[in-house]
């Protein structure tokens, strides 16, 4: 598509559809990739869940959101939901992260094989809460194209797929539903499926969070609204592709950039830096000369006085746990991982400067 975009460089409109064919084919590709390593991790006991504070209302609207769009190109329609609202408990500690991914897994899949003019529900019901412990049941209900009797039986199973969706309109790894189960049973919970085929498909499953008592609506609503306008940033990125796509999204929420090739470019520009200059540091975790993990230890350890409280960011695409847990051990205040996403980076921020 790279090579017909080049082929006409003034047809801007064959420009535009070539640009919606990449993004279609790389989203493709990341979401293969993803599952592929993401089973692997499973079935050698390496995946670790996160632990900690997530807005379950807030994550069914950015849910739901996803799922709109990806309906739109199917023709099928989201039946509204109070999407997760009206819960006793929105705000818990868990595994955000992993629980969107079993959403978007399960809604993926009732928007891909729906029909045109078909729906698709989602609803999450608070069963119960002792002990700080609350059990909901999340559903996903569509009106597609049903399953067989003979599939159901082997619908959870790794690189299963159903011969009749075996075609170019219904391209998948055939891991989604697998990756869905190992993940919900690793949180303790349980899915159950029933699916008609000609009629539709519900998933259910039942899972349970710990309550998170310190969190409060009104401290969740300030952080939504801090701004990063006006912020300063270091940036360290030996990647000229990547350096440039992390300065469009910074810059585009009002951040100074200032870019370094390296990590020991950047301890030394922030060691001669007055205190003051940089409210941030955005630091690529591998690098030359220095990586981003031992550039964060030599900056914490200068005789600077911001060096122990500026926030300084991982941004990487080594997305497991363990990944996360060096960068947290070097120093660093958070984890971002490639790429970037502008509401994960005020999040980040938002609780840093919190």
């Amino acid at each position: 598509m790279v090579e017909i975009a080049d082929h006409f460089p003034n047809d801007l409109e064959k420009q535009a559809k070539c640009r919606a064919k990449v993004r279609t084919a790389s989203g493709f590709l990341l979401s293969l990739v993803n599952n592929v390593l993401d089973m692997s991790k499973l079935e050698s006991g390496a995946i670790e869940l996160e632990h900690k504070p997530f807005d379950l209302v807030q994550l069914s609207r950015e849910v739901h959101a996803i799922m709109s769009a990806q309906a739109i190109e199917h023709n099928v329609i989201i039946v509204p939901g109070d999407q997760g609202a009206g819960l006793t408990h929105r705000y818990l500690v868990g595994s955000p992260l992993h629980l969107q991914q079993i959403l978007l897994n399960l809604g993926g899949n009732a928007v891909k094989y729906n029909r045109p003019g078909g729906t698709v529900a989602m609803g999450c019901t608070e069963l119960s809460c002792e002990n700080g412990v609350a059990t909901y049941r999340i559903t996903c209900e569509d009106t597609g194209l049903g399953m067989s009797p003979e599939f159901q039986e082997h619908a959870f199973e790794p690189f299963s797929q159903e011969e009749r969706f075996a075609t170019s309109a219904y391209t998948g790894s055939g891991l989604g539903l697998a990756i869905v189960r190992e993940l919900v049973e690793l949180m303790g919970g349980s899915i159950t499926l029933e699916s008609t085929e000609g009629v539709g498909t519900k998933f259910a499953l039942v899972v349970p969070f710990e309550v998170d008592t310190e969190h409060t609506q009104e401290q969740h609503a300030a952080q939504s609204a801090r701004s990063l306008a006006g912020k300063h940033a270091l940036l360290a990125e030996d990647d000229d592709l990547n350096a440039e796509i992390a300065e469009f999204v910074l810059s585009n929420e009002g951040i100074t950039v200032q870019r370094v090739a390296n990590g020991r470019e950047a301890v030394d520009v922030f060691a001669a830096a007055a205190p003051g200059t940089f409210d941030l540091v955005f630091m690529d975790v591998m690098m030359p000369v220095m990586n981003g993990l031992d550039a964060t230890r030599a900056i914490r350890a200068l005789d600077h006085p911001d060096a122990a409280s500026v926030p300084i960011f991982a941004i990487t695409a080594n997305a497991f746990q363990d990944d996360e847990r060096e960068s947290l051990a070097a120093g660093m205040t958070a984890h971002l991982t490639k790429p970037l996403e502008i509401e994960k980076i005020r999040e980040a921020v938002a609780t840093a400067l919190g």
